[in-house]
């Protein structure tokens, strides 16, 4: 037997999972890093402790599964997108902090650039929104801000990129400074259009372009681990952004496919095949997966309270002791009696992207009681999806009529079937919903030759349940009305 091993770098955790060839999980193991905040808006990890927890959990899940090395055909890496690190070409030895993708230290530079004018040409090359969000700020700050950066800098020194090319680097013995296609769309730096690291926007952010890693396919063979660092040496034939790699794992390969992943906030997908739309309602424009050199795309927009929300009921607000509770509470009113919950904790995301939005409940009464509540905290994680699924229609001018979802709180019942009726649209399930993971497995299995093409891969995670809608259509309407009012009264000042 052989197998393929995906590692799956996150935010908060690293997993190893080991596949059969034919997709099934054999083994896995997670382990947990440490977040560091420095001060209020800061976040970063230390890169030492990234890499250790990848060899660590390669190392379990590997003994899990009482698979041998020489059984291992090859290595897929998905991560966490725009996280930046720096190193030592020479050692690979970091020189800072890698700054996380949710750090804040970089909005003045952005809004700076915004208000000079630059967002039109950035959008127009990237599709993406100024923000500090995605990397090239953060690139720009290390330069500026870190003395290492620039001697390293000035003596060819550097190495510079997203968390899958820092990865590719240290696995590899220092053979492979290599990204892909969907790291490299988030970057800010990369026309999107052309497929190429861009000058004009190198510039602007005043990262050298030379010192920016080669931009592959998803699925490719990026070389060999080192035998010294792992242990053993095969080939690493896939990498991926989570988001991406999440619509690829649920099998969105076609023009109009969208899926939706309910994690501590919800990222939404949707396929827009070989046409690169620029939205006019607040979404971005990034680079799918691709097994080829020829582009293509897809529209995202991210809800930053998602399954969040559901934690806070229970660990801020005590109304629920267990996730799984909320879906009880929720059937157990016909409705929320007129309550609205719009969970805009950290402001709003697409497609308002209103920082300064504040979280309410509106429509409480005397006869309002916790199930009430709590129901209008579920209604209203589907709400926001919905407003972003809504965009994209409007966007594509093309109607949603199925959303394949994955994590967490796809599982709440309650919760899939109001985001089938509020979106009017089927909601499709996976039998394995640790989709992520699962597309970085196909890309390294299609290059690999384990599968054709495309179309065996969908036999592999069939759809385990389907919540098609049932609500009229007077009744939508009335409970998106009040969605509306409550989301306006969210961003009064």
């Amino acid at each position: 037997m052989k197998y393929i091993v995906i590692i799956d770098q996150g935010t908060t955790s690293t997993r190893a999972i080991i596949y059969n060839t034919g997709g099934e999980v054999i083994a896995q193991s997670q382990e947990e890093f440490k977040q560091i905040y420095p001060q209020p808006g800061y976040v970063e990890h230390d890169p030492i402790d990234i890499l250790s927890s990848v060899r660590s959990v390669i190392s379990t899940a590997l003994t899990k599964a009482r698979v041998k090395y020489s059984q291992i055909l090859c290595l897929g890496i998905t991560n966490q997108r725009e996280t930046v690190v720096a190193w030592d070409k020479q050692t690979g030895e970091p020189i800072y902090n890698a700054l996380v993708w949710q750090c804040r230290r970089t909005k003045d530079r952005c809004l700076q650039l915004k208000q000079l004018g630059y967002e039109p040409m950035v959008q127009k090359k990237t599709g993406l929104q100024i923000d500090s969000y995605f990397s090239a700020s953060k690139m720009e700050w290390i330069l500026q801000h870190i003395d290492k950066a620039k001697s390293l800098l000035q003596k060819n020194q550097l190495c510079i990129g997203t968390i899958d090319t820092y990865l590719l680097w240290q696995l590899s013995g220092g053979k492979i400074y290599k990204t892909d296609y969907t790291n490299a769309s988030r970057t800010m730096l990369y026309n999107i259009h052309e497929l190429r690291w861009d000058e004009e926007l190198c510039a602007l952010f005043q990262v050298p372009v030379e010192i920016l890693p080669e931009v592959c396919p998803s699925s490719h063979l990026y070389g060999y681990t080192d035998k010294e660092v792992l242990g053993f040496e095969v080939p690493i034939s896939s990498i991926a952004g989570d988001q991406q790699s999440s619509l690829f794992g649920q099998c969105c390969f076609e023009k109009g496919d969208l899926k939706v992943t309910y994690g501590t906030g919800c990222f939404l997908l949707l396929n827009t095949g070989k046409e690169a739309y620029q939205s006019k309602n607040g979404l971005i424009t990034t680079l799918n997966c691709q097994t080829v050199d020829t582009p293509s795309y897809a529209l995202e927009g991210s809800v930053f309270v998602g399954g969040a929300v559901i934690q806070w009921l229970r660990d801020e607000l005590h109304l629920i002791s267990t996730s799984a509770e909320s879906e009880v509470l929720a059937q157990s009113v016909d409705s929320t009696n007129g309550v609205y919950l719009v969970p805009a904790f950290v402001g709003l995301g697409a497609p308002y992207w209103n920082f300064d939005a504040e979280g309410l409940i509106t429509g409480i009464t005397r006869g309002t009681n916790r199930s009430h509540i709590v129901r209008a905290a579920l209604e209203g994680i589907a709400y926001q999806v919905n407003d972003v699924s809504t965009s994209m229609t409007k966007d594509m001018n093309q109607q949603v009529h199925f959303i394949k979802v994955d994590g967490g709180a796809s599982a709440n019942q309650f919760l899939m079937e109001f985001q089938a009726n509020i979106s009017n649209a089927s909601i499709l399930s996976p039998l394995n919903k640790e989709v992520t993971a699962l597309g970085a497995f196909y890309l390294a299995a299609l290059q690999q030759k384990l599968y054709s093409g495309l179309e065996d891969i969908k036999q592999v995670n069939p759809i385990e349940k389907i919540y098609p809608p049932t609500m009229n259509e007077d009744k939508r309407k009335i409970l998106l009305d009040g969605w509306n009012k409550a989301i306006k009264k969210s961003q009064y000042k």
